[in-house]
């Protein structure tokens, strides 16, 4: 998977920072930055329009589908207060 870029361009501080205004601003909701993993061929999201089948990751796993996402954050949150997730396309699925 790739490296998260996220965290490369910006220090722990800023995003602890980040992670947690939003988290106080919206208690309800999950902070969460979504990436392209480094070797997939699926075209970048559109919030918009979707096309294709994904597979998403965290910590390079497929998380359980029945999962909630309040659980896989808990359970996976980095020290920043983010949750991390990659996207691939399934042709890649198992290849990581």
């Amino acid at each position: 998977m790739a490296k998260n870029s996220f965290k490369l361009e910006h220090p722990l501080e800023r995003r602890q920072a980040e992670a947690g205004r939003i988290r106080e601003k919206y208690p309800d909701r999950i902070p969460v930055i979504v990436e392209k993993a480094e070797r997939s061929d699926i075209p970048d999201i559109d919030k918009k329009n979707a096309e294709k089948a994904i597979f998403i990751f965290v910590k390079n796993t497929l998380p359980p589908t029945a999962a909630m996402m309040s659980a896989i954050y808990e359970e996976n949150k980095d020290e920043d207060g983010f949750l991390y997730m990659t996207y691939s396309g399934e042709n890649t699925f198992g290849s990581f």
